[in-house]
Formats: C-alpha cells, structure tokens, sequence
C-alpha cells in the first residue's frame, strides 16, 4: 500500500512512543480524587538523589504518607504509582524519565528498580564495613555512640549481620569504662549473657544521657607505649615532653644591665639639666648675655672692623624657659653699644693703644 503522506507529514515528529516508565493501573472507582493535601505532604521532602541521601528512608517516608488516605475501591499501590513520581527532583526525576516507556508494571518493581538504582553494590560494601570497623570515638558518650551505630545499621538495612554480630561489634567497639559499665550491669561478664538480655542492658544505659563518661580517660596514659593510644598521640607527647625538660634545663639568661643616663645641660655642658641651669637664672643670663656681646665687639674692633655691629639680643638663642628680652632693654643696650663707638671714634683710632672694653664682673648668684 503506498503512502500517500507528504514530505512534512513524513517529517513530523512522532507522537507514539512517550509513555511514562510506570503503568499505572486503570481505576473503575467513581468519584476518585487525590487531593492537594496529599501532593502537597508528597513534594515537601523530595529525593534528588545526592550521594548522602538514603533512598532506604525516602520509600519508608513515601509509604507513611500514603496510607494515611483511605480510598473506597481503590487499590494503595495504585495511589502509590500514581504518587511517586511528585516525591522525586533533579538527578532523580531525570533517571524515572529515561527509563523505557511502561517497563514499570508494579510497586515492587519500582522500588526494586529506585534502591538499585541510587544504592548501589559498591555502597552496601562501603557501608558494611563502617559497621564492622565501626569504634567508639575519642569524646564520643555511651548514648552517643549507640545511637550512631544503629544509624549505621538502618542505613543499610540489608546488611546481612545478626543479632549476635551486631551485640559483639558495638561492646568491641566500646571504651574501657563502658565495657566496665556493662559487665556491671550484667552482674559479670556481659558475654555470658544471652544476645536479648544483652541488647536490654543495652538500651538501659543507653537511655541515661547525662553520664558522659569520656574515652579520654582510657585512651590517654602516662606512658606513650600502651597499646590503647595511636600512635600519633604518642609521638605527640613524646615531643611535649622533650620540649617541657629541655625548657627546664636550660640556663635563664642573667637580665642585661641598664646603664644610668647621665644628665647633661645644653646650656653649659654641665651635669645637670638645663632646667637647673645657673647660667639661666634671672639676670645671670642676660649679664652673660652682654659679656658675650662686649667680648665679640671688641674682638672685631682689635682686627680692624670697625662697621662690625653685634646681632641683637632678640636674635640670640635662649634656653628653654628663659622669658624673651622686653624691645625697651634691647634697645637701651643699643644705644650703650653706639655711644661706646662714637668716643673711640671721637678719640681716635690708635692701633698701638687699643681701649678694650671693660666687661662688668658679676658674683654668682
């Protein structure tokens, strides 16, 4: 029979073929709704297929949710298949929807299919032996640790251990001082009592939260070499130890001596501070002040420099806490200085008899 359809109908897509993985089977019931409600319980905690996830608890959450409704004529896989596709997202949705159109006829089929899929063989193995390798940590409580042992065993549901493995691993796995604790508990060797006498002895202890008995106080010995301490933590103290009495023997060093600081004035280069200089005091300074000036004035009159004029007394440099020269004793001093010059000049100048200025000699005050 020829094919009488055109090239763009022989070109569409189509629309045969994209079915959903699960077959869900036909519902006769009349007046048959899911409610909101229910989606809504559903998609509040969803599985994206992370590597941390259990897929284990997420069909334990899934089934619990589900049975909560009841409908009349209507089988609860059904509801189940029809649900199960809201509670997935991300990498987890994507994987439903690759899987072949209507492979999925049953519940048992799509949790087989769900668990293999997101827990692997390789994880059962990595999760069976953190339960037989499994040790109490180093300030880790009684409770604590039975608690995160049976994490362990809920995390791996089909791990395969008995009562009796699983009673052994955990008291190996115990502290010194929980292992004491136990057999006293079993009135002697815990070992010899049945496993279900053991796991009721178990849980009592385990229910008293507060006794925080520490692994610290078996694990850490005065001696680096018991068997109980790693050996980092020996070779820890080892070098603890080597650093306490090598701090020990060794020699303090003496203080280094301090040197007294000399005083000494910049005024007169005496021992002394400058505040405590008797060159400042009052009209000391200004008579040494003036001495300065005649002896300079007659040095330069000797050498024939007869225009030489002394700096004023304003421009001299003071110590501090010296007063400044009042301008009216500046220029008294002055006018003393011109006067002088004026009767040498009036004299005449002889360079075999040269008038040296007399300097006025003060006693100390």
């Amino acid at each position: 029979m020829d094919d009488n359809r055109t090239m763009a109908q022989l070109l569409e897509a189509p629309t045969e073929g994209y079915e959903d993985a699960i077959v869900v089977p036909e519902i006769t019931a009349n007046n048959f709704e899911i409610k909101h409600g229910l989606l809504n319980l559903v998609q509040n905690k969803q599985f994206f297929g992370h590597d941390k996830e259990d897929p284990h608890a997420h069909i334990r959450y899934f089934n619990k949710i589900t049975s909560t409704m009841k409908f009349p004529n209507v089988p609860s896989t059904s509801v189940k298949l029809m649900l199960f596709p809201f509670s997935l997202e991300g990498a987890a949705r994507i994987w439903l929807e690759k899987e072949p159109p209507r492979s999925i006829l049953t519940w048992d089929d799509l949790v087989s299919k769900f668990i293999n899929k997101f827990f692997p063989p390789s994880k059962t193995t990595n999760l069976r032996n953190e339960i037989t390798r499994f040790q109490q940590k180093f300030d880790e409580t009684f409770y604590e640790a039975w608690d995160r042992f049976n994490d362990l065993l809920r995390g791996c549901p089909h791990h395969g251990f008995s009562e009796l493995h699983q009673l052994d691993t955990f008291y190996n796995a115990l502290n010194s001082n929980d292992q004491d604790s136990l057999n006293s508990a079993a009135g002697g060797n815990f070992l010899d009592k049945m496993p279900r006498e053991c796991l009721k002895i178990i849980e009592s202890k385990s229910k008293v939260r507060q006794s925080r008995s520490k692994a610290i106080v078996s694990k850490v010995s005065t001696s680096s070499s018991t068997p109980a301490v790693s050996p980092d933590v020996a070779e820890l103290k080892d070098m603890v130890r080597a650093l306490l009495l090598d701090k020990q023997t060794s020699p303090v060093p003496a203080p280094a001596p301090v040197k007294a600081v000399e005083q000494s004035c910049v005024t007169c280069g005496g021992a002394h501070s400058y505040r405590n200089c008797p060159a400042t005091d009052g009209n000391n300074y200004r008579d040494n002040i003036q001495e300065y000036v005649s002896q300079a004035a007659a040095a330069n009159f000797n050498q024939g420099n007869s225009g030489y004029r002394p700096p004023p007394m304003a421009n001299q440099i003071r110590p501090p806490g010296f007063p400044p020269m009042q301008h009216n004793s500046q220029a008294n001093n002055q006018n003393r200085w011109n006067q002088n010059q004026n009767q040498n000049r009036g004299n005449g100048y002889n360079q075999g008899q040269i008038q040296r200025p007399q300097v006025q000699q003060h006693a100390p005050m």
